[in-house]
């Protein structure tokens, strides 16, 4: 086994055995040192002499690593009343626990900053740099984070998967930071993703049709990233994107897992808006765009969540659907505290012919944007349309 397929076997297998040591009670903090430690010797000895059950070789080393660090003197003194012992030993337990330590990982306790950072390191197999490196901060910063994350989920039950929803709430959040530096966030989000759907496919109840609707939403979104920037780094919006460079294979794939995930009739807010998506990724060019079913999906959105973004976006379709006037009306319901509304504002108005408002809600915009791809973008309209007019 080469060096390259051991660190892809023990990056997937590193979250299935620390979900295993702290299910059966481990501390999660001590738990993750001692598959780290394990993961070292696996990269150390695989190679030469790979395991004919690599789980159940990591599982092993761990549980011993985990005796070591146990009976430290450290250990022993934030463990008092606890026992040092080995989790009760067994056969390799085949099942994923992954969907139980995204659960601890995106523990209500957790800020949003916190649970996407352990979440990354602990399931995405992550380093603290590499983690640090993605969110702009310094290495200390993130470690410090993380560690804070991990004291406040201590003690904490781990025998049953928590919410599911808070789980894909951060994989959405992961996947929204989109590209930084090295490491694709948005990639990472789409393989995390997978691996919940895996997971949870075999539980006896079945699988969370959100997860496969979030999978697709994050699929057929993704599809559309090589079109979304120019080679010099400026913002295409999706009316101005060349379709021919889409991924027409992860168009596919993302349809194909909505479609099932809708048979399943549990509609919920990542499928409604994964069925956005896909109208969008559908239309052969932005005028043949099926405005019409994109409005009806928005009102389905909009029953099952009170979200003023979801809001924001319904009043970009009206205004297709309607008119801009139709469009500025839905708009006026919104909360003009949002981020995008001054943009949506300035694309409604020029639709309208009112150029004095668009030019002054691009602006504002601009200065509202903290994506400096998008404020140029939002400049290089205002200043269009002044030389227009």
């Amino acid at each position: 086994m080469d060096h390259d397929a051991v660190n892809d076997r023990v990056r997937t297998l590193a979250p299935q055995v620390l979900g295993v040591l702290v299910r059966r009670g481990a501390d999660f903090a001590t738990a993750e040192d001692a598959v780290q430690e394990a993961l070292i010797e696996a990269v150390r000895h695989w190679p030469e002499d790979p395991p004919d059950d690599p789980k159940a070789w990591l599982l092993r080393v761990a549980g011993r690593k985990l005796i070591d660090l146990q009976r430290s003197e450290a250990a022993r003194r934030r463990r008092e009343e606890r026992a040092g012992d080995e989790p009760p030993q067994g056969p390799t337990e085949q099942s994923d626990d992954t969907l139980l330590l995204l659960s601890r990982c995106c523990h209500p306790a957790l800020s949003p900053a916190s649970a996407i950072a352990l979440t990354l390191r602990a399931v995405g197999g992550l380093t603290t740099a590499q983690i640090a490196r993605a969110f702009l901060v310094p290495e200390a910063t993130m470690a410090q984070r993380i560690s804070r994350a991990k004291r406040t989920i201590t003690g904490e039950r781990f025998d049953t998967p928590g919410d599911v929803r808070a789980v894909l709430h951060v994989l959405y959040l992961i996947f929204n930071e989109g590209f930084t530096g090295e490491i694709s966030l948005a990639d990472e989000a789409i393989r995390l993703t997978r691996q919940l759907a895996v997971s949870s496919a075999v539980r006896p109840e079945g699988a969370d049709p959100e997860i496969a609707g979030l999978l697709a939403l994050m699929l057929l979104h993704h599809a559309r990233r090589d079109a979304r920037y120019t080679a010099s780094g400026e913002l295409v919006p999706l009316d101005e994107q060349d379709r021919g460079r889409w991924d027409t294979a992860m168009i596919a794939e993302g349809v194909d897992v909505l479609q099932t995930a809708l048979s399943r009739d549990r509609l919920g807010q990542y499928q409604a808006q994964a069925a956005i998506a896909a109208l969008h990724d559908d239309a052969p060019s932005a005028a043949e765009t099926d405005w019409p079913q994109i409005l009806q999906w928005y009102d389905e959105l909009a029953a099952l969540t009170a979200s003023p973004v979801v809001a924001l976006n319904r009043a970009v379709a009206v205004g297709q659907v309607d008119g801009p006037r139709a469009g500025l009306a839905a708009l006026a319901d919104v909360d003009p505290g949002l981020s995008r509304w001054d943009a949506v504002a300035a694309h409604l108005y020029e639709r309208a012919d009112d150029i004095e408002l668009a030019v002054r809600h691009y602006t504002a915009a601009a200065d509202r944007t903290t994506s400096a791809a998008e404020r140029t973008h939002l400049i290089k309209q205002a200043a269009r349309l002044r030389a227009g007019r």
